[in-house]
């Protein structure tokens, strides 16, 4: 209530404001020569050179009265703006004509974003009467920008249009204002022109000009529709996020390796790289590697690099515009994780067909605890189907160097990452998806805390090892309340009971709990919250999140969309609250969802096509159950 009195009062005081204005403009623009001046806008009571001597004579009136008319000609669709733009050219020369209509407009145009951030919708119908342009498609295109400022190049489609176009799709004002005036200034320049070019060269060359210029809108008028038809078939494209995979030159990854060496030198990173092909490998082929740490797609990138790999990456960093560009400047493209993608699926091939690398990290998320997680089935159907050989790189000591719950590389972390052929093209015509299977899955199982512990030599140099382990863990195991952990440095300490944990650098407990590190921690909180499941038939997970969704702009990944409640249960995911200003309810049954993504103190999520839902819950750190949880569910519900 209190918010729809606040906004009622800034539309009165907005409104108040814009009406004292325009009185203080009609009595300027009524009085003294002004008068006769509007007249000869829309009457030919005047001549060409009383008008001119009207303008001239008004001194700096005249320019303020030129500035308010091209301000007019933005906000009243009906005022023709070429008379004034003409007189300003025949008057002032044109460049100081041109800089007063530019004035104008520029405050026009500064009016209208005001009005539509006030007003919103109530102003809608009176600007798009006539504008049949998708302004859903609009809002969604990825080249908004260049779509305003075709449209000021269309026919009959008053600035105002045009303005609002631009405001209701949320561009922030810099850009708005900067885009709607670049795209007036063309013809402001033609008609400021025309009145000058009268002036220098007679009028017989302006008449010839405009008469040009009025041909070509009356054919524009005339194929008014197939215009906009296009623009809308434009905005298709534009708008369209269909990418196909490109395929690379190996100097690109030759840079990308070398520039990679070195940061990880810097961080003190050894590694040890092994090609077991001898940099033969039979193409096309799948590489199938193991995602234990987000820089897994580095280790293999260098041992493939020779070979350019195309990588199959999370749909969620091509919504940024730049990350994109980058990710299929390396011949990458996107797959939305644990759903049908057709998209991917026909990249997937393109590669395969053109005898390309095709590598995937099958888990299709990072590692939790830092053992091998599972892979969904119909990964191996698809192996089955291409029937071309299957590489691997398997890598150790990827997790512990970049943990997903950590805050950066450690330095002292050592990799080993190793490229070899597991099944060959032949093999695959004899083998069925399940011993398929069973193949990739003994060669990328791993346990990084077991290759530690064969590994003494190794410590971890960095003072807060412990730091983030609070977004995988959720419960005290000395009080057993949930999400009350938070580390510092080598610490994890329960804010309830005051228990601490202390870590070595090696990441194994030396106190305060009865794990020898995280990864026992979790499974043993994996276990409790199976059984919980397994007892309770009516068992459902649930909090108040906060909803986001791909980004319109590519600035940034995502962008808000609204707030309501997820429960997740045996019927799966439920979302009840709101999605662009409108109440909903989504659900999505667990077939659907297979596994939730989950990033660590950040959000749980799914993808549904293109589109991914991104949940932020009230508490971050129980990010990890909503992920736990949907496992264990599926796996009871639909079955392993």
């Amino acid at each position: 209530m209190e918010n729809k009195r606040s906004v009622l009062k800034t539309r009165l005081v907005v409104g108040s404001g814009l009406a004292v204005c325009f009185a203080l403009i009609g009595c300027l623009l009524l009085s003294g020569d002004n008068y006769k001046l509007i007249r000869s806008v829309f009457t030919n009571d005047y001549t060409g050179e009383q008008v001119q001597d009207i303008l001239q004579n008004l001194g700096w009136r005249g320019y303020i009265t030129v500035s308010i008319l091209s301000m007019l000609q933005v906000l009243v669709a009906f005022l023709p703006a070429e008379p004034v733009q003409v007189l300003s050219g025949i008057s002032f020369g044109f460049c100081i004509g041109l800089f007063w209509c530019a004035v104008g407009v520029f405050l026009g145009n500064t009016v209208i974003y005001v009005l539509y951030k006030v007003y919103g919708e109530g102003i809608r119908k009176y600007f798009v009467k006539n504008l049949h342009i998708d302004f859903d498609k609009a809002q969604k295109s990825k080249r908004l920008a260049v779509f305003i400022l075709i449209l000021y190049f269309l026919p009959a489609i008053p600035y105002g249009m045009i303005c609002f176009l631009a405001a209701s799709v949320g561009m922030k004002y810099h850009r708005y204002i900067w885009v709607t005036f670049l795209g007036s200034l063309p013809s402001i320049c033609i008609g400021v022109g025309l009145g000058n070019l009268a002036v220098m060269k007679g009028w017989m060359i302006s008449i010839i000009i405009f008469a040009v210029i009025v041909v070509l809108i009356l054919i524009a008028v005339a194929n008014r529709e197939k215009l906009f038809a296009a623009v809308n078939a434009y905005l298709d494209r534009a708008g369209s996020d269909t990418i196909k995979v490109r395929f690379n030159e190996p100097y690109k990854f030759a840079i990308a390796a070398f520039v990679a060496r070195c940061v990880l030198a810097v961080k003190g990173v050894r590694m040890n790289l092994t090609d077991k092909t001898d940099g033969k490998i039979k193409k096309p082929c799948i590489v199938l590697c193991n995602h234990g740490s987000f820089v897994d797609f580095i280790y293999a990138g260098m041992l493939l690099r020779k070979h350019c790999p195309n990588f199959v990456v999370a749909r969620l960093y091509f919504y940024h515009s730049m990350l994109g560009w980058l990710l299929k400047f390396f011949g990458c493209f996107p797959k939305s994780m644990f759903t049908l993608d057709m998209e991917s699926m026909k990249n997937c091939m393109t590669v395969i067909n053109n005898g390309g690398v095709l590598t995937m990290m099958p888990e299709a998320r990072l590692s939790t605890a830092g053992v091998f997680e599972d892979i969904q089935p119909g990964t191996y159907s698809f192996i089955k189907k291409m029937g071309v050989d299957v590489y691997t790189v398997v890598i150790h000591g990827g997790y512990l160097t970049d943990p997903k719950w950590g805050n950066g590389i450690r330095r002292g972390g050592c990799v080993e990452a190793e490229l070899d052929c597991l099944i060959t093209a032949e093999e695959i015509k004899t083998l069925s998806a399940e011993e398929i299977g069973e193949r990739i899955r003994g060669r990328l199982r791993y346990d990084e805390y077991a290759w530690l512990d064969a590994h003494p030599e190794i410590h971890y140099k960095e003072k807060d090892l412990a730091e983030g382990l609070e977004n995988v863990l959720m419960t005290c195991p000395a009080c057993g309340k949930k999400y009350t952990l938070c580390s510092k440095g080598m610490e994890i300490t329960c804010s309830a009971c005051g228990n601490v944990a202390v870590m070595d650098d090696r990441y194994g407990f030396v106190k305060g709990v009865p794990y020898k590190n995280s990864a026992e921690w979790h499974m043993a909180e994996r276990s409790k919250l199976k059984e919980m499941i397994l007892s309770d038939e009516d068992y459902a997970h649930t909090d108040k999140v906060k909803l986001c969704g791909k980004s319109f702009d590519g600035k940034k990944m995502l962008r808000d969309v609204g707030e309501g409640q997820c429960a997740l249960s045996r019927d799966g995911l439920k979302y009840t609250g709101t999605m662009d200003g409108k109440e909903v309810e989504l659900v999505f049954h667990l077939k659907k969802i297979y596994r939730l993504l989950f990033g660590a103190g950040e959000d749980f999520e799914l993808y549904d096509g293109k589109e991914i839902y991104y949940f932020v819950p009230t508490d971050k750190r129980s990010a990890v159950e909503w992920y736990v949880a949907s496992e264990i569910l599926y796996d009871i519900v639909v079955g392993a």
